[in-house]
């Protein structure tokens, strides 16, 4: 799949390159046991606006097994919510649950990747080439470790102290300094990464390379 920030997990779950999450209809015709073609009726006879409609549900195509070219929408949550409401029966249910439930970690993993990637963006790429599944700790914690070595507090208590929203960088906040450490221990974490996978060793490389080379 092209041009998505996160690409499809193991439920189908993915986001595209705006930072929404997404689902497609293979995957919900799959996981509640319905033949694609039904589902595609189901979405194209929605009673949604068309507003609605535009914004929760993406036309795309895939290649079937025969080498076909056939249509397949991206839903979003309120697309996904808004079609299987339709959906009865226990095993319904439980698949309804259970993919709130994922659409609800993944929206938490976008706002921790898109947070890391404003302030980290090289460490956060490479944690995404080398970890097969990423997870939100993958990110916050390395970011929290290189803020906590240069700056003694992570970038959560830095917008605390200043007032600032989640998500906003600090990066204006800091000084020159500050900046360069951080940029710098950035890129000596990147080749640890791969060579020292161990998270406290890493740390106590890092505590020490900056220790050596700023103080």
């Amino acid at each position: 799949m092209k041009s998505v920030l996160v690409p499809k997990n193991k439920f189908g779950l993915f986001a595209d390159k705006c930072g929404v999450a997404k689902v497609d209809s293979l995957t919900i015709a799959e996981a509640f046991e319905k033949d694609h073609r039904n589902v595609i009726r189901d979405i194209r006879n929605l009673d949604c606006s068309e507003e609605f409609r535009q914004l929760n549900f993406e036309l795309t195509i895939y290649t079937d097994a025969q080498g076909k070219k056939r249509p397949c929408y991206n839903l979003t949550r309120d697309g996904f919510t808004f079609l299987v409401m339709g959906y009865r029966g226990e095993k319904a249910a439980r698949f309804k649950e259970a993919y709130i439930n994922q659409f609800n970690e993944m929206e938490q993993f976008i706002k921790c990747l898109l947070e890391a990637r404003s302030e980290f963006p090289l460490l956060t790429a490479n944690i995404q080439l080398i970890k097969e599944n990423p997870k939100p700790y993958h990110f916050s914690n390395e970011c929290d470790m290189l803020n906590r070595i240069v700056l003694g507090r992570t970038a959560k208590q830095v917008r605390e102290e200043h007032g600032l929203k989640k998500g906003i960088s600090i990066r204006p906040y800091l000084t020159n300094e500050e900046i360069e450490a951080i940029d710098q221990l950035q890129r000596v974490d990147i080749g640890l990464l791969i060579s020292t996978p161990d998270f406290q060793q890493r740390k106590q490389y890092l505590e020490w390379y900056y220790m050596k080379k700023f103080q």
